[in-house]
């Protein structure tokens, strides 16, 4: 495989470790970090040498869209895109080079491996975009080697994933953010909020309505593209023939590299009723899931289902493609309905409703990206770090779970794992194709 010559490497000290220890330094002294004048650059602009240097892996519409969201930001300059189809690569250097101008060919590398991202010295983050079966395989890469790790939802491709990744990065002080920006909007949080402070009363029960999938029927093995790294694509996940409608914008609806349309939309409504239920790190103890299976085709999850999740409290959360997009929290006075457009209540009163300042105020963040910016800076807690984006996303794989085996599943939230239940703890985690590990 054909590594990329590299751009001009940084200097010894790299940029996260004079963070780290200035952070560690100043939370010490109890003082804020001055900066001399001369670390900026012309008029207050950030000096080169204070940029964040990051590299996104995964150069689909997410990976683009963030890099069109932050290659423009001040703090931080792009130095690497990777992607195992090089039409994608050069397209996003060709959208890069209309902000960084002709010099984005020279300081930005194009990589097919990521580990070619993981051995720069000069990288602080990594943002990564891959279809989930690679998200964890590539964190773990970015995080042994000391970087800072925006990763996409859905998290984890399964359950034991998870494991790994909250021990590595707690060892190695990793500043993670996962990308729930529904944690970022006022909207969610406000929900949360009022649900967390009782403004409902008691709550009988929580409806998220996620949508559902149209499956598709089998495929012709078709030569694979040139330019397009097929086997990488394929990483951990088991050898199957190229077909288009595998690959790319396709790959959701195969348990080889995702969990379907509940691990996707899943992901961000169920991460936001953990929050509002307060269940953050924690989850629930039953799970009953029922789903319709293709007979034929690529797709082999549920495309439509219904999964039912009872918390210890009593709680109760129906998780359906039979209900429009969003959730509804229902309590003995009154109800909220919110999704990315509405918030709903009844009474309307409700929202209008004032958070005390002696009542609970949830983690506020308004912009998902910098949240995670201002964190690496400061090494403090993102808001959607490493274990909510684990925790969150179990409760999709337990659904799933249930729905594959057929029946009830009982769950441990303390010891995450399974009641009795040898059958079900098969379906934590997967052997990985060789030579891919953890």
């Amino acid at each position: 495989m054909t590594h990329n010559a590299q751009p001009e490497r940084a200097p010894a000290v790299s940029r996260r470790t004079f963070l780290r220890s200035a952070a560690a330094a100043g939370a010490a002294a109890a003082a804020p970090m001055l900066i001399p004048s001369l670390a900026l650059g012309a008029d207050g602009a950030v000096a080169p040498s204070n940029r964040l240097a990051m590299a996104i892996v995964g150069l689909g519409s997410m990976g683009t869209n963030a890099m069109r969201g932050t290659m423009r930001n001040p703090n931080l300059r792009i130095v690497a895109l990777c992607d195992v189809d090089a039409s994608r690569r050069e397209r996003a250097l060709g959208e890069l080079a209309g902000v960084y101008g002709a010099d984005a060919r020279r300081s930005c590398a194009l990589d097919n491996d990521f580990r070619d991202v993981a051995a720069r010295d000069d990288i602080d983050l990594v943002y990564i975009a891959t279809p989930d079966h690679w998200h964890i395989p590539i964190a773990l890469a970015a995080i042994r080697a000391g970087k800072d790790v925006y990763c996409q939802k859905p998290l984890t491709h399964n359950i034991a994933e998870g494991f790994v990744l909250l021990d590595a990065a707690r060892r190695h002080g990793t500043v993670f953010q996962t990308g729930a920006q529904q944690r970022s909007s006022r909207n969610f949080r406000f929900a949360c909020e009022l649900v967390r402070n009782g403004r409902l009363g008691e709550i009988r029960g929580i409806t998220v309505g996620l949508p559902g999938t149209k499956p598709i029927g089998p495929q012709p093995e078709m030569p694979v593209p040139e330019g397009f790294d097929y086997d990488m694509w394929l990483g951990p996940a088991p050898w199957a023939p190229y077909t288009e409608k595998r690959c790319h914008r396709y790959f959701r609806g195969n348990f080889d590299y995702s969990g379907g349309g509940l691990c996707d939309w899943g992901a961000h409504h169920l991460d936001i009723v953990q929050w509002a239920l307060g269940m953050d790190r924690s989850g629930p103890v039953e799970v009953e899931g029922r789903g319709l299976f293709p007979s034929d085709g690529i797709y082999n999850t549920a495309v439509q289902y219904d999964v039912d999740y009872t918390y210890a409290n009593g709680v109760r959360v129906w998780a359906t493609t039979h209900m429009r997009n969003g959730i509804r929290f229902e309590g003995a006075e009154g109800w909220i309905f919110v999704n990315r457009s509405e918030l709903t209540a009844e009474p309307a009163s409700l929202l209008k409703s004032v958070i005390g300042p002696d009542e609970i105020h949830l983690y506020e963040s308004r912009n998902h990206v910098e949240n995670f910016i201002e964190c690496v800076r400061s090494r403090a807690e993102t808001v959607s770090p490493a274990e909510v984006g684990h925790r969150s996303v179990t409760l999709c794989h337990l659904g799933n779970i249930s729905m594959r085996l057929g029946r009830k599943v009982k769950w441990d939230p303390a010891a995450q794992r399974f009641v009795n239940d040898e059958e079900a703890e098969r379906y934590m985690g997967r052997a990985m194709r060789s030579p891919w590990t953890l």
